[in-house]
């Protein structure tokens, strides 16, 4: 299995953990805007 590079500057999409919110930006939005609760990058995985 090979890596793929990962650009800072390209969008990722960010998902709440509450609520599943999901959205595009270029940095971590922090908190989701439609519960509060913590962002994830989708790209990076949970183990």
């Amino acid at each position: 299995m090979r890596d793929v590079d990962y650009d800072t500057k390209d969008e990722s999409a960010y998902e709440c953990f509450s609520c599943g919110t999901i959205v595009i930006a270029e940095t971590n939005p922090g908190s989701c805007d439609d519960c509060g609760s913590d962002m994830r990058n989708r790209q990076t995985p949970i183990e």
